[in-house]
């Protein structure tokens, strides 16, 4: 089945979500009301999710609608990828989440790095701003971009954070299960590029 149907839901919910934060007619107001559950519907007829779900979610949302930001960090030793073991899926990915307002994307990954990890970093170079719908990722209800920094280490030592239950380092050949929603096999063949040659440009899209 075509996944034109989120694209479309998405559209509306984000017409809904900007109309309700700027509208001043009540009439208008309630128009969009019903768009916005129009979106919800849509979204849990194909998900399997219950329209109740759904408008719980994105009673959360306001304001004018962007893109969710994701921020990933890169971090390589002796040739292999720091991942870390999500407790919420039991798969692998690189640290990272959602970038907290107040902080810088370099800010938030190496805060995200050593919170998941235990390692002490700085950023060095940005090496990749995609966007989730172009990449084989599981459906979500948001649209999200994914920021890839490339980090070196400089103190620290392995240690499971909240979000975390195991750290370790993994060759190109031998990755382990990967947290399909946090990253792909595709983006961490991507970051092994980059080690194989620092001189590579930011990759977009």
């Amino acid at each position: 089945m075509s996944d034109q149907w989120l694209t479309w839901a998405r559209k509306i919910q984000a017409i809904a979500q900007s109309g309700l934060a700027f509208s001043k007619d009540i009439y208008d107001i309630e128009r969009y009301e019903q768009l916005k559950e129009l979106s919800a519907e849509i979204i849990g007829e194909y998900s399997g999710q219950s329209t109740d779900e759904i408008v719980a979610v994105l009673s959360n949302e306001s304001g004018y609608q962007t893109p969710k930001i994701d921020v990933r960090g890169v971090v390589f030793r002796k040739n292999k990828i720091l991942l870390v073991k999500e407790n919420v899926d039991n798969n692998w990915s690189l640290p990272g989440g959602f970038c907290d307002v107040g902080l810088s994307a370099s800010e938030n990954v190496i805060k995200e790095i050593q919170e998941e990890s235990g390692f002490i970093c700085v950023a060095k170079k940005l090496i990749a701003l995609l966007d989730m719908n172009m990449h084989p990722h599981p459906k979500q209800i948001f649209h999200y971009y994914k920021i890839f920094i490339l980090c070196e280490i400089t103190g620290g030592q392995a240690t499971c954070g909240i979000e975390t239950e195991a750290i370790d380092f993994f060759p190109e050949n031998n990755l382990p299960p990967l947290s399909l929603n946090r990253n792909t096999e595709e983006q961490i063949k991507m970051a092994f590029g980059f080690l194989k040659d620092p001189h590579k440009f930011p990759i977009i899209d």
